[in-house]
């Protein structure tokens, strides 16, 4: 980097900061996430508007592959961290009403998103047509579990049973899409296939082998004292396991999540709340430049009038699949109707989750940018729908204790086995 790339690339740091910081202010002021005004800043510097010269003054063509390149170290620690806030215990504590959700929260999705894949691929297919069509399949799949459960945790819903079913249904959902999205880019990704071998037995080692050690070793009771050595520990322990996925043919992304999954939380998730709290620099500094450069890769300046067509399908594909298939996922197993409801608003959030596949698909070649542009734009209304949604349904209005409530028949819930 000569003297001038450094000068630039650390005003572009010093913008990213400020631009994510004030945007997500003005979203919390909105009652909105703050991931919301992030995304939605990240569109606003890009293409979209002026042709993009506000983009283009604040991140340099210069400064854009290292902005890249902390984007991606953003990446790292925001799979990570989804693998880490998926409770063991939460997903252990599946019962019927949970698998049930989850199972139409997710099959319907699929099946929905692949019509609409097979719609949409004349036009906007970039090259694997199979590809395309699997890659939105798994698209309209995904829910955000970092931001919902921080939806839950903001309306005050923890430890209700709406909460409790959401949280595990969400982890489940997200278990599965991560999969089938290292399936799809497995299959269309150009991976030797030894590489693609080798993915299981490396997913293996890491529940089987990897993970027990560490629950025998000290690594929980030094995270937890907030060990410099241990938390430096995690950290390579986390850029190998990524590297190992990258290594393999599948993104990096997926052997930080796995990473995750693996790592012990300790009891009381002391080793949990200490590792969050050290790896606060992601959320402040690296994944906010993620969305800059999401934002940059947005035009919706030459959106026509067949794109404001497709837009609005590939929205009501995605709130009806994810929507329809949850209510009628717990219905089915006897949650009542406005619990079932609730729950199937919360499924349909996708937040930041949503962008790292989409990602994913437009570096694998299976969307044309166009095709993203319009994918990101579903992610952000339908992340920012779900707080009105669950006002609209009462869930302010009825408060905890009426949740607490709310609850399936006695026989439903014994036959759930899920908390009462």
């Amino acid at each position: 980097m000569t003297d001038s790339q450094v000068l630039r690339f650390l005003l572009a740091l010093a913008f990213v900061v400020v631009l994510a910081r004030l945007a997500g202010r003005v979203a919390r002021r909105l009652g909105q996430p703050e991931v919301i005004g992030e995304m939605a800043v990240g569109i606003l510097i890009g293409p979209t508007l002026l042709h993009g010269r506000v983009g283009d003054l604040l991140f340099p063509a210069a400064v854009r592959p290292f902005l890249t390149a902390v984007a991606d170290l953003g990446l790292v620690v925001f799979m990570f961290v989804v693998g880490l806030e998926l409770d063991h215990r939460t997903v252990r504590t599946v019962g019927r009403a949970t698998a049930g959700a989850a199972a139409g929260a997710t099959l319907l999705p699929l099946g929905l998103g692949a019509l609409l894949g097979l719609y949409l691929a004349p036009r906007h297919a970039a090259g694997h047509e199979t590809g395309f069509v699997l890659f939105m399949a798994v698209a309209m799949s995904v829910t955000a579990f970092p931001v919902l459960a921080r939806i839950i945790g903001d309306r005050g819903l923890g430890g209700t049973p709406l909460g409790t079913v959401a949280l595990s249904t969400a982890a489940v959902c997200d278990v599965v899409a991560w999969t089938l999205l290292a399936a799809v880019q497995a299959a269309v990704g150009g991976a030797a296939a030894w590489q693609i071998a080798l993915t299981v037995p490396y997913a293996a080692v890491m529940l089987l082998v990897v993970r027990p050690l560490l629950e025998r070793s000290r690594l929980t009771g030094a995270l937890a004292a907030r060990s410099p050595a241990a938390l430096a520990a995690v950290l390579t322990c986390l850029l190998l396991s990524a590297s190992a996925t990258q290594a393999l043919g599948l993104h990096f992304i997926f052997g930080a999540f796995l990473f995750g999954l693996v790592l012990p939380r300790g009891e009381r998730d002391e080793a949990r709340g200490a590792l969050l709290h050290g790896l606060q620099f992601g959320t402040v500094l690296l994944l906010p430049a993620y969305f800059v450069l999401v934002g940059l890769k947005v035009d919706l300046a030459r959106t026509s009038g067949r794109d404001l067509l497709d837009l609005g399908l590939i929205l009501a594909t995605a709130v009806a699949a994810k929507f329809g298939g949850a209510f009628l996922g717990a219905r089915a197993q006897g949650l009542p109707a406005r619990m079932s409801a609730l729950l199937a608003v919360l499924m349909n959030t996708r937040g930041l989750t949503e962008l790292v596949a989409l990602g994913v698909g437009l570096g694998l070649g299976v969307l044309d940018r166009g095709l993203y542009g319009l994918m990101v734009v579903m992610a952000l209304a339908t992340t920012a729908m779900t707080g009105p949604a669950l006002k609209l349904l009462g869930v302010d209005r009825y408060g905890r204790e009426t949740l607490a409530d709310d609850r399936p028949e006695p026989a439903a819930t014994a036959a759930s086995g899920e908390p009462g």
